[in-house]
């Protein structure tokens, strides 16, 4: 069996941070004065213990660096582990939350998947909603490591193309990676700063402010009331739409940028794709608003571009309740869902790329029908696509398509009707926030799901996140024994 220590030692550093991450909320509930108000201070020194032990513990092996195998051990443990302790506020606190829900709200802000299985959070503690706003911000950032630095090396979904773009990570833990995930820090850290100072213009209150550019910026989708964004309609629904939009493009465009390329973000081909997606969309759904419903088309174009860029960013965010818009728009919201935003982003789901890949290779295919003999090659921005990529590739959609399958039979047979059982696997593994129906649409939440079933999405959740392969190759024997 593989040395353990190298992941232990990442593990337990993070851990550190997340516990230091907690202190925030502890002041917050301070300041307010409400009951409960020590929970976040116990709980990130419980953290902040076990992780600092677990660091000291395996410090004896950070220089030994990251085999194959131990990559892809902490690349899927960080993401259990975190939401693991995650989870502790809220049950000590005041939602005094049963595991399988504080586990389940925890898993779902770090993978910023945004479904909530809380009601009442207009008069939640203010700590709490700070801390499911802190977890996604937290997710977010760390997807774009892990799309950025591991997934490319893992030759996870077809990744390997961006490998240029990332960093040598093996035999060292995330060497050479300090100094661009710096650049991505600030970046991140920049445009959720200036998220905010637009959400409190528009008239929010300085905490509403900084708890939905955290979960803008994280296409996360936690809001601070029941109604969603619902809560701010007009002008805030256009900023949190910019916002998630650039939340959905790739980070290492800004890095570019930052060094002196302005024109990088236009030059790639999935930031076009992804921009000529929404706006055909919108225009879409616009069209049907106006032609069906009393709706100004200035208030249709609006609910649409907002409602659009949240599903299709992965976000999740809610201004209305789109299952009322009639089954060509409930069924399209669906499928939009499915598309995801850009590789290197914190958006989620499938991803553009990967659609143009597609795309490129069905052209080649039909080329070749027509000229037999020709010699035609798919390329990816200007650049030939090796055959390792498409087989990557084509193995994601069969396994995505698969597990799609799979989790809506084993979430109806917990119980569940068949339009929350596919929109629940659907929005799990593509990390969307809410489904469909009655129960877990945009004017529900995942509350009143049984237990077996919050447990299937928090997988489903945890393997979207991670590109699925990432994860179901940890329950190959192969892997142990290599």
């Amino acid at each position: 069996m593989f040395d353990l220590r190298p992941v232990g030692y990442v593990i337990g550093l993070l851990l550190l941070a997340l516990g230091v991450t907690m202190l925030p909320s502890f002041a917050v509930d301070l300041a307010e004065g409400v009951g409960h108000r020590y929970v976040f201070l116990e709980s990130s020194l419980i953290t902040m213990a076990f992780g600092g032990l677990m660091a000291l513990a395996c410090a004896n092996a950070v220089d030994e660096g990251l085999s194959l195998q131990q990559t892809f051990l902490l690349t899927v443990m960080v993401w259990v582990v975190l939401p693991l302790f995650g989870a502790i506020p809220f049950m000590l606190g005041a939602t005094e939350a049963r595991f399988v829900d504080a586990f389940f709200e925890a898993m779902s802000g770090m993978t910023t998947t945004g479904s909530t299985v809380f009601t009442g959070l207009d008069d939640m503690p203010m700590g709490i909603l700070l801390w499911r706003g802190t977890l996604q911000w937290l997710g977010g950032i760390g997807i774009i490591v892990v799309a950025m630095v591991f997934l490319p090396e893992l030759r996870v979904g077809g990744m390997q193309i961006f490998r240029a773009e990332a960093f040598d990570t093996m035999g060292k833990i995330l060497p050479r990676a300090s100094a661009i995930a710096g650049q991505i820090f600030v970046i991140y850290l920049g445009l959720t700063l200036i998220c905010g100072l637009c959400y409190l213009m528009l008239g929010m209150s300085p905490f509403d402010a900084t708890v939905h550019s955290l979960t803008t910026l994280s296409t996360g989708g936690f809001a601070n009331y029941d109604a969603s964004f619902g809560a701010f309609s007009g002008a805030p629904e256009y900023v949190a739409s910019v916002f998630m939009i650039l939340a959905a493009l790739p980070f290492v465009r800004y890095v570019q940028i930052l060094n002196g390329d302005s024109k990088a973000i236009f030059k790639d081909s999935q930031v076009r794709g992804f921009l000529l997606v929404i706006l055909v969309l919108t225009v879409t759904t616009t069209l049907v608003l106006t032609s069906i419903f009393p709706h100004h088309w200035q208030d249709a174009f609006r609910e649409g571009l907002f409602n659009i860029t949240s599903i299709i960013s992965g976000t999740g965010y809610a201004s209305v309740d789109y299952m009322e818009w009639g089954p060509f728009l409930i069924t399209m919201f669906f499928f939009i869902g499915l598309i995801g935003g850009c590789a290197g982003s914190t958006a989620c789901s499938i991803k553009i790329f990967r659609y143009q890949l597609l795309l490129a290779s069905l052209k080649v295919q039909i080329q070749q029908i027509y000229a037999p003999n020709g010699v035609f090659i798919p390329r990816y921005d200007g650049r030939p696509v090796s055959e390792d990529v498409l087989n990557s590739v084509m193995a994601y959609f069969v396994m995505f398509v698969v597990s799609l399958g799979a989790f809506t039979v084993m979430l109806s047979l917990t119980g569940l009707d068949l339009v929350t059982s596919i929109s629940g696997a659907a929005t799990a593994l593509a990390n969307i926030g809410p489904g469909l129906g009655d129960e877990i649409g945009p004017s529900g939440n995942f509350q009143n799901v049984n237990d077996p079933a919050k447990w299937l999405l928090c997988f489903g959740m945890l393997a979207g996140r991670l590109e699925l392969l990432a994860v179901y190759t940890l329950f190959t024997l192969r892997f142990w024994r290599a």
